[in-house]
């Protein structure tokens, strides 16, 4: 039978998708045939992988033809994702069979097996749709179990929130339907972690107490035979044994939600910490839109050396009583470039950009300015249909007036995963970049050119001179691609970059899932860290070492 096990945390954002990933790596590496599951997540961090019904070779990403577009792809969390890979397997929607997809204003989108459906608040979602997720995610888990030995589940913030345990999909219904054991991490970073852990346990239904198999101390700094006082109380007290203590360590997984950014309203920066010097260190600024989506575009900016990417605040205030700021709010940013990330929300995050003064910042700054999907939007001219979209009744918003293009938001997505021709010579911005470039489209915005326009990236794209926009997602993932934009930056903002410092392939999960050119990859680096300090032999089978399990031929 397969065996599943739940990786459940007592907070948020303690390591849960780290260590998933990581055993779903340790698993596959044993030829151990091994999925990942996420019943339910809450993420604008998504990916765009195939769907179960799709036909043709998924792991190519090439389908029937004939087949409506809608048929061919669906979205999941970027964590399922990058766990699939992880497992060298097809991501598929199966891995996160419910997306929820914060929208702003106690909103979410609801995307079940990779369609998505209405925009709805939290309680219609558990009054009206919660019986159709939970047979959703049943669904797509007796799936991968019928295909896999084992499956890696991954639980959602606490799994001792009990005014959600009858309605806890990611909790505690998959450990039901899925007859899931239990690993169970805290986070010792942010102090009190022996008291959560213990208050977790008590809190947990008998059912779930009875399927745990052991706890996991996460983040932790210093010497662990500290612990050990503390480990063995808690044992005594609890009955469940301390399986490992994980060190304090990133191995550069894409953050699953924005958690990991500067909150809304403040600043904050990646890649400042490598030890290159200012003088040889370019600045990307990126507006910290206040319904940001897919922030993980910027990872692999941010992993290269002498590179930072600020997040610069949005202050927004009553668009109808209050003037834009008298400041410019890209000054303190000191910026070389400006990136405009996605949005789950592009007409009410436009709304805040121009009572911000980024309207005009923006028209003032003379470096290069990159829009990727929702960023793409921005830049242009207007967005119409936007009350489809926004939370307000304007059928037209003006954009920021730096593309020739226009957006009509209509009621379908496009999701696909795709490929695009790269043509270096169409924008100083991309200046020797060859191609094609990998990467997936995710919108809901039709965008139209309404004069000429370059197209260094085929259709999907627009550019003039200093300004590019682009419906790929995981542009800056393609090494081509990186690389000659970080050589313009450099070049325009006069910053000289030792051949130390120049871009190379980075150590990041890319869009794509390939490897980088050491061969290793973060979900490597995961699996070092939950093999070198997890005791895997306390879970039994496959988990420790030499141990194996495989379905009989027929089964």
């Amino acid at each position: 039978m397969t065996r599943t096990l739940l990786v459940a945390g007592t907070a948020s954002h303690v390591g849960k998708s780290t260590v998933a990933a990581g055993l779903c790596r340790l698993l596959a590496d044993r030829g151990v045939s091994v999925a990942p599951f996420k019943a339910q997540n809450m993420s604008n961090n998504a990916r765009v992988v195939v769907r179960p019904e799709a036909t043709g070779d998924g792991a190519e990403g090439r389908h029937d033809d004939d087949a409506p577009i809608t048929d061919r792809w669906g979205e999941i969390g970027v964590s399922q994702f990058v766990q699939a890979r992880a497992a060298r397997t097809t991501p598929t929607t199966d891995c996160n069979p419910v997306l929820l997809k914060p929208r702003g204003d106690g909103e979410s989108q609801l995307v079940l097996q990779g369609r998505a459906r209405e925009h709805v608040p939290a309680s219609d979602y558990y009054e009206a749709y919660w019986e159709d997720a939970r047979a959703a995610a049943e669904e797509s888990y007796r799936r991968l179990a019928a295909d896999h030995d084992v499956v890696i589940a991954e639980g959602a913030g606490s799994i001792a929130e009990i005014n959600l345990h009858e309605r806890d999909l990611a909790n505690v219904e998959t450990p039901r339907f899925a007859d899931a054991e239990i690993l169970l991490l805290v986070d010792i970073e942010r102090g009190g972690a022996f008291a959560s852990l213990y208050g977790t346990i008590e809190l947990l239904p008998d059912s779930l107490r009875d399927r745990l198999v052991g706890a996991v101390i996460t983040k932790f700094r210093g010497d662990p035979t500290l612990l050990e006082p503390g480990i063995e109380e808690i044992e005594a007290e609890t009955g469940v044994p301390i399986v490992g203590v994980l060190p304090y360590d990133d191995p550069g997984l894409p953050e699953e939600d924005s958690v990991g950014l500067p909150a809304t309203g403040e600043g904050g920066a990646l890649g400042d910490d490598d030890g290159i010097p200012e003088a040889r260190r370019i600045r990307i600024a990126v507006p910290r839109l206040p319904r940001i989506s897919n922030a993980t575009d910027l990872g692999a900016l941010a992993a290269e050396p002498g590179v930072s990417v600020a997040f610069v605040p949005v202050e927004t205030g009553a668009l109808e009583t209050e003037t834009p700021p008298a400041t410019d709010p890209l000054e303190e940013a000191d910026a070389d470039a400006v990136v405009l990330p996605g949005t789950k929300n592009t007409v009410d995050d436009l709304r805040a950009l121009h009572e911000a003064g980024f309207g005009d910042a923006l028209a003032g700054f003379d470096g290069p300015i990159v829009g990727v999907c929702g960023g793409y939007q921005l830049l242009g001219e207007r967005i119409t249909n936007a009350s489809l979209e926004g939370t307000g009744d304007d059928d037209v918003i003006e954009g920021l007036g730096l593309l020739p293009v226009e957006t009509r938001f209509e009621g379908t997505k496009r999701l696909e995963r795709t490929t695009v021709p790269v043509d270096g010579d169409a924008t100083p911005l991309l200046a020797g970049a060859e191609g094609p470039a990998a990467g997936y489209e995710i919108h809901a915005g039709r965008t139209r050119a309404l004069e000429d326009v370059d197209r260094p990236l085929g259709d999907s794209s627009a550019a003039r001179g200093r300004v590019l926009g682009t419906y790929l997602h995981g542009l800056f993932d393609n090494d081509s691609v990186r690389t000659a934009f970080l050589a313009h930056v450099a070049a325009q903002a006069g910053v000289d970059r030792t051949a130390s410092d120049e871009p190379g392939t980075t150590d990041t999960e890319s869009a794509t899932g390939r490897q980088n050119a050491t061969g290793r990859t973060p979900s490597d680096r995961a699996a070092t860290l939950v093999r070198e300090h997890v005791d895997l032999e306390a879970l039994g089978e496959p988990f420790g070492t030499g141990l194996t399990c495989g379905k009989e031929d027929g089964q």
